[in-house]
């Protein structure tokens, strides 16, 4: 098979579609014949070499695919040869195929092709692990979430309006705050412009976010505590403002408020499966329904990986980038 490589860590040129072994699925596992991958800022970091897999998963960068199961490994039950599935990955997604264990599968959503279906599994369980396992977002309750028009806040801001929650959005040009507004963001804030603790402020009467999904780690840690509600919960899932910062503990106990940091890939497959449970019971029924949909800003062949890297990095796009297998 072909998958993109890292012979050495770089820019987008260090990614090299290549001639590799075929994966072979182990127990527990089924092996996918990829359809489609998507990319994700590890992949990036991945890329330039500060991200590596966890021990074991393939060396292949690709958190999330769609494909169709061509074989299955010892004990792997509950899926057959043929079925139409999306994946949560450790790696791999940027290849023609890729070994998943079986609760990490997900079935390609009722009204979703199967190639849409590869922007979903990392963003969703993200999303819901953090926002709803987590901090536990509640009907009525009001969602900051930074990045509103990436992939993880175009998925972030339909569900919590599923769920009847208010959303605040950040994001850095106004093009992109009215897609956040068409997905049913009701507060949008220019970043570049607006100073997010002051909007909140104003959009709140003073109450604050009862939860806020931050992708941008010490740059904004200080800001999204006095952004925050009393009883208040920051999720933080990202670390593209830095990984140290000065918390304000007072000001946190003064809130009563809480403050987490959550990644998926390294986590136990148990873990992994549990999320996956949660999300297939909760929002593939909201997929189905046609209350959510997967954004997808373009598609390119996964052979040209280097440019849709190029295209998150410089933060051009709308949702979510897809390569395409075949």
């Amino acid at each position: 098979m072909h998958a993109i490589t890292i012979p050495e860590p770089g820019g987008p040129e260090a990614l090299v579609w290549d001639e590799v072994p075929d994966p072979v699925p182990g127990e527990g596992e089924v092996l996918v014949e990829v359809a489609a991958g998507a990319v994700n800022r590890a992949d990036i970091l991945q890329r330039q070499g500060f991200y590596n897999p966890p021990p074991g998963a393939s060396p292949y960068p690709g958190l999330e695919c769609s494909g169709r199961i061509t074989a299955l490994g010892p004990g792997a039950s509950g899926w057959a040869v043929g079925d139409e599935v999306c994946a949560l990955l450790s790696g791999g997604g940027y290849a023609e195929k890729v070994v998943v264990p079986v609760g990490q599968l997900l079935p390609v959503p009722k009204g979703i092709g199967l190639t849409q279906a590869a922007a979903l599994p990392e963003v969703v369980c993200t999303v819901w692990s953090n926002v709803f396992m987590v901090a536990h977002l509640r009907p009525g309750e009001t969602l900051l979430v930074h990045g509103g028009s990436s992939g993880i806040g175009t998925m972030a801001i339909q569900l919590a309006k599923a769920v009847g929650a208010k959303v605040a959005v950040t994001a850095g040009t106004k093009e992109k705050l009215e897609r956040c507004a068409e997905l049913g963001a009701d507060v949008l804030i220019n970043y570049r412009e607006q100073d997010f603790v002051a909007e909140m402020e104003r959009a709140t009467d003073g109450a604050g976010a009862d939860v806020i999904l931050d992708n941008m780690g010490a740059k904004y840690l200080d800001r999204n505590v006095r952004a925050l509600a009393v009883n208040g919960r920051l999720a933080i899932i990202g670390l593209q403002g830095g990984a140290k910062g000065e918390l304000n503990i007072g000001a946190l106990l003064n809130k009563r408020a809480a403050v987490s940091a959550t990644s998926l890939r390294a986590r136990p497959l148990a873990e992994k499966a549990a999320i996956v449970a949660a999300v297939r019971e909760h929002v593939w029924p909201l997929i189905a329904s046609g209350h959510i949909r997967p954004v997808v800003d373009r598609e390119l062949p996964m052979s040209e990986a280097a440019e849709a890297h190029r295209v998150v990095e410089a933060s051009g796009h709308v949702g979510k980038v897809l390569l395409i297998a075949r």
